[in-house]
C-alpha cells in the first residue's frame, strides 16, 4: 500500500471539526455523506453508518464510541485535509465528546427538522461554546413530510443566538445540501494555531487497543512532525518510546511518511498497556521536552455496580476481559470487591445505565463472558463526627460505594448524597405529568423557559439515586417518546439516608443491605420483602423475612413451613387427640427453627438484586 505524502497539506489548508446533536438526530448518516462526497468510501447503498464499528453500536443504532476520519476536498482550486470527528449523542457519553472537541477548531451542530432542539442538542452547544470553537449550524432530515425547518430555526436563534441565514437546511439520507456543509467548514472554521517549525506536541484524545499492535492511540499534533523512528516521551507516564507507525484513520488506517502540525491521525508505539496512553496526555520528542497540554477533567462515575463472575472458576478470563475492555473504555473505574453471596467480583463505576448496559453487552459480545451485574448504587458521601474514626480514615468525609461500610449515625454528623442538574426538554402538553414525576423523585425546580409555542425546558435539581434507575424510561412513557433529558453533575447536598438491612430469622443478610432515604424506605423494604418471599425456597420450619433501620422493623412476610399432615389418622375421637398431634408438631417446628438456618441459594441473590421492574 502506497504510504501518503502529508506535507502537501500546510497548516492554513487543514480544518478540524466534529459533528454533535441529540440522539437519532443523524450524525453517523451525515458523516457517511461527506465520507461519500469526498470519495473517501465508494457511493454503495450500503453505507449506512460507517463509522459506527462496534456490533453494540449497529445493533442498537447509536454510537457509543467517537470516531475520526481523513477527507481529502478540493475546493476552488486548493487541496483541503478535513478530520472529521463522529461523537455519540446519549448523556452517558459526553465525556466522549468533550474530549473530541479537545482535537477540534469547530462543529457542526446537527437539528433534526422534525423534533427540534432537545436536552442535549443544549448541553452539546454549551460544551462547544465553552471550549469557544466556531459552530456550523445544520437543520437535518428536511425530506421529512412533518419537518418544519423554520421553527428550528426559530429556537436556534431564540436559545443559542445564532442567527436563521446562517442555518443549512439538509437531508444527509438523500444527501440534499451536504457540499454546501463541507464549503461553510472551510470557510467558517479557523485553521489550527500551530507551527511545523515547533518541537513536537500531540495530544492523545483516544486510545484503542489491538492485540497485534498493542495501544493505537489517536493523536492531534499541536506542532512539529512525528515519523517512524522517532523517540518519544510521555508527559503523563515519562517512559520513552520508539514510533513503529503513523497515520491517518480514512475511516480505516492509512499509513503515512509524516504527521504534521495541526493534523489528527493514530500512531502505534509498541505500548503494551492502554494505561500507558493515557487519555489527555501529551507526547514529546525525547530531548525536548514541552510545556504539556492542559488534558481532560477525568470522567466522572455516576452509578456504581458490582460486577461478579457466574461460576468462580471464571474469575480469571473475566478478570483479563474487563482489563482489556477498559483499555477502550477509559471512563469505567474499577475497585476489586467481595461479596460472601457472590464470591470475588470487581464494583464499577459508569457514566450512566446506558453506560453500564453498552459496558455488559460488550463484554458478553467481544469476550464471550457472562456476569452478574448487582442493582446500580451511587457514591454517598458521610461527614464523621467520632475522632476515633476520623483518626483511623485519615480524613473527615469518607466516600461510601459499597451498603457494607455505612457508618452508624451515632459517629456520624451529616450524610451527603450526589446531585445533578437535570434539563428536560418536552411538548408543553406533558408538562403536568412531567412536573409531578420530578417532585416524586424529591426534585427540586430551578428553571422554566418556553423555547417556543410549543415547547418548554425545564431544569431540576435531582438527587442521583432518584434517577439512576429508571427515571428515563418513565419520563419516556408519560411524554409518549417526545420529551428529552440530559443532566450534568452539580455536586454534593446533605440528606437524611439510613442503612436499611434484610434479616432472616433476626440473622442480617449482608448482601441485600441498601443505602436509602428516609421517605423511601417502607415502601422499598416492603417490596424487598415480598420479592425475597417468591425466591426463598420454603423450608420444614417458618422464616421470617424483615427489613430492619438499625433495631426498628419496618416491613414483615413470613414464609409458612411445609407441614406433615399429621392427623390423618384420626377419624372421629375426642379433639383433644387432634390438639395433642397438632401440639407436637407446632412444638419440633419450633425447635427446628431454633436450630436451622436459611441458606438463601445464589439464583435467589440474583433475581432479587437484578432490578426487576416493580410488579
Amino acid at each position: 500500500q502506497e504510504k501518503l505524502d502529508m506535507s502537501m497539506y500546510p497548516v492554513e489548508s487543514i480544518r478540524n471539526f466534529s459533528i454533535i446533536a441529540h440522539v437519532d438526530h443523524g450524525k453517523s448518516t451525515l458523516a457517511d455523506r461527506l465520507l461519500e462526497i469526498t470519495g473517501t468510501i465508494s457511493k454503495t447503498a450500503r453505507n449506512k453508518q460507517v463509522l459506527d464499528k462496534l456490533q453494540v453500536e449497529r445493533e442498537r443504532g447509536i454510537t457509543v464510541k467517537a470516531q475520526s476520519a481523513s477527507l481529502f476536498y478540493n475546493h476552488e482550486g486548493i487541496n483541503y485535509l478535513l478530520n472529521l470527528i463522529d461523537t455519540p449523542g446519549h448523556v452517558d457519553f459526553s465525556y466522549e465528546v468533550s474530549r473530541s472537541l479537545s482535537a477540534c477548531q469547530g462543529v457542526i451542530l446537527v437539528v433534526d427538522a422534525n423534533e427540534g432542539i432537545q436536552a442535549q442538542t443544549v448541553a452539546n452547544f454549551y460544551l462547544a461554546f465553552e471550549a469557544q470553537l466556531s459552530i456550523i449550524p445544520v437543520i437535518n432530515k428536511i425530506d421529512l413530510k412533518n419537518a418544519d425547518p423554520e421553527r428550528v430555526e426559530k429556537q436556534i436563534e431564540k436559545l443559542f443566538d445564532i442567527p436563521t441565514d446562517e442555518c443549512i437546511r439538509i437531508s444527509a439520507k438523500q444527501g440534499t445540501n451536504v457540499e454546501k456543509v463541507l464549503q461553510k467548514v472551510i470557510e467558517k472554521i479557523p485553521p489550527p494555531q500551530c507551527n511545523t517549525a515547533d518541537p513536537l506536541k500531540a495530544l492523545v484524545f483516544d486510545s484503542t487497543f489491538d492485540h497485534y499492535r498493542g495501544v493505537v492511540a489517536n493523536i492531534a499534533l499541536f506542532g512539529g512532525e512525528i515519523a517512524k523512528g522517532h523517540k518519544i516521551v510521555s508527559a503523563h507516564t515519562k517512559k520513552r518510546y520508539e514510533v513503529n507507525e503513523v497515520g491517518i484513520l480514512t475511516p480505516d488506517e492509512q499509513p503515512t511518511h509524516k504527521l504534521y502540525a495541526g493534523q489528527v491521525g493514530y500512531l502505534i508505539a509498541g505500548m503494551k498497556e492502554v494505561a500507558e496512553a493515557q487519555i489527555g496526555d501529551t507526547l514529546f520528542l525525547y530531548k525536548q521536552p514541552v510545556e504539556p497540554l492542559p488534558g481532560f477533567k477525568s470522567a466522572k462515575p455516576m452509578v456504581f455496580a458490582g460486577m461478579y463472575p457466574i461460576h468462580q472458576t471464571e474469575y480469571n478470563n473475566l478478570k483479563s476481559a474487563l482489563e482489556r475492555l477498559t483499555l477502550n473504555d477509559s471512563s469505567v473505574t474499577v475497585h476489586r470487591d467481595s461479596s460472601l453471596a457472590l464470591g470475588a467480583g470487581w464494583r464499577l463505576g459508569f457514566l450512566g445505565l446506558l453506560h453500564m448496559e453498552v459496558f455488559n453487552q460488550r463484554l458478553e459480545q467481544e469476550y464471550n463472558t457472562s456476569v452478574i451485574l448487582t442493582a446500580p448504587t451511587v457514591p454517598y458521601k458521610a461527614v464523621l463526627s467520632s475522632a476515633k474514626l476520623i483518626k483511623e480514615y485519615g480524613k473527615d468525609q469518607i466516600t461510601i460505594i459499597n451498603p457494607a461500610q455505612f457508618p452508624d449515625k451515632l459517629s456520624v454528623s451529616e450524610y451527603l448524597e450526589p446531585t445533578v442538574l437535570g434539563t428536560i426538554v418536552t411538548p408543553h402538553e406533558y408538562i403536568g405529568k412531567i412536573i409531578t414525576l420530578c417532585q416524586d423523585r424529591r426534585a427540586v425546580q430551578k428553571d422554566m423557559l418556553y423555547i417556543d409555542e410549543n415547547r418548554v425546558m425545564l431544569k431540576y435539581l435531582f438527587p442521583l439515586n432518584e434517577i439512576v434507575v429508571d427515571f428515563y424510561d418513565t419520563l419516556k412513557s408519560l411524554s409518549s417518546g417526545y420529551a428529552s433529558f440530559d443532566y450534568e453533575d452539580a455536586g454534593y447536598q446533605s440528606a437524611d439516608l439510613i442503612k436499611m438491612d434484610i434479616l432472616l430469622n433476626g440473622n442480617p443478610v449482608e448482601e441485600l443491605a441498601t443505602i436509602i432515604h428516609n421517605d423511601k424506605a417502607h415502601a422499598a423494604g416492603k417490596l424487598l420483602c415480598e420479592r425475597l418471599k417468591e425466591t426463598i425456597p420454603r423450608q420444614l420450619f417458618e422464616i421470617a423475612i424483615q427489613a430492619a433501620i438499625g433495631k426498628k422493623i419496618i416491613a414483615r412476610e413470613t414464609l409458612k413451613a411445609y407441614r406433615k399432615n399429621v392427623v390423618a389418622k384420626c377419624y372421629g375421637g375426642d379433639i383433644t387427640r387432634r390438639m395433642k398431634l397438632l401440639k407436637r408438631q407446632a412444638e419440633g417446628k419450633r425447635l427446628m427453627r431454633k436450630i436451622g438456618n436459611v441458606e438463601v441459594p445464589r439464583d435467589a441473590f440474583i433475581r432479587v438484586l437484578k432490578r426487576e421492574p416493580d410488579k
